[in-house]
């Protein structure tokens, strides 16, 4: 029994059947899985969608052509086939289980997060795009009257500006791709739905389980929300009136 659980809390949770401590303790595993998968694949989405989405902004087709195919197909996919094809697919390729690759990815952990990467690029590089083409064309007027060269105008005044009208679109992103995070179960990873599904099957009481499990969810879709509003306040706090 884990140590820091007081006593008297393991007594009262050992008088239900469902929910006790070692099935608790499972939720929180599985709650950690979750939020570690979640959190990788949305930073290293984030860094990869960033440059992407300056190449799709490039007039020259040879360079954002394929940036539009690889956004054209993940978005016109789902999330669920592209998950089944890296977890299945890469065991295929010839050769890879006699490479240091196979002792990564024979674990479904890294075929999931690769997934989820990809996937979450795909839609954050639309998302930053969009915010890019509509920056003000004073604003990138009056930075070439400064004198700024095309890599400075990006660096100062085009992203800084589309993180602020991103971050309410990139907000959503983030709370799909937590909900999408549901399926990895399938790939035999115990996240917060794999540890509801073993419940189930454990005390076969599927409302118990899950409804436990949707609660779990919904405090982290709402403390995602609180904290993308704060920084939604923040980075647009500029706009504000000015009080007397």
């Amino acid at each position: 029994m884990p140590e820091f659980i007081p006593d008297f809390i393991i007594q009262w949770l050992n008088q239900n059947e469902i929910f006790t401590a070692m099935t608790l303790m499972e939720y929180w595993q599985g709650l950690v899985n979750t939020v570690q998968l979640v959190f990788l694949s949305l930073v290293i989405g984030l860094v990869c969608a960033v440059p992407l989405a300056i190449l799709r902004t490039v007039k020259n087709p040879f360079v954002s052509g394929p940036v539009w195919i690889y956004t054209y197909l993940f978005r016109g996919t789902p999330l669920l086939i592209q998950l089944y094809i890296i977890y299945y697919g890469i065991a295929q390729i010839p050769g890879i289980q006699q490479t240091f690759w196979w002792e990564i990815f024979r674990e479904p952990f890294y075929p999931a997060l690769l997934a989820f990467t990809l996937n979450t690029a795909a839609y954050t590089t639309e998302i930053i795009r969009g915010a890019i083409v509509s920056t003000p064309h004073g604003e990138i007027e009056a930075a070439k009257a400064y004198g700024m060269n095309w890599a400075m105008r990006m660096r100062r005044i085009v992203l800084p500006s589309a993180a602020r009208r991103a971050v309410q679109a990139y907000s959503n992103e983030v709370i799909f791709m937590l909900h999408s995070s549901a399926i990895a179960s399938v790939v035999t990873i115990v996240d917060l739905t794999g540890a509801a599904r073993n419940i189930y099957s454990r005390f076969y009481a599927p409302f118990d389980a899950f409804i436990f499990v949707a609660l779990c969810y919904m405090v982290l879709t709402f403390t995602l929300v609180f904290a993308f509003r704060k920084l939604e306040n923040h980075l647009l706090k500029h706009q504000r009136p000015v009080s007397s």
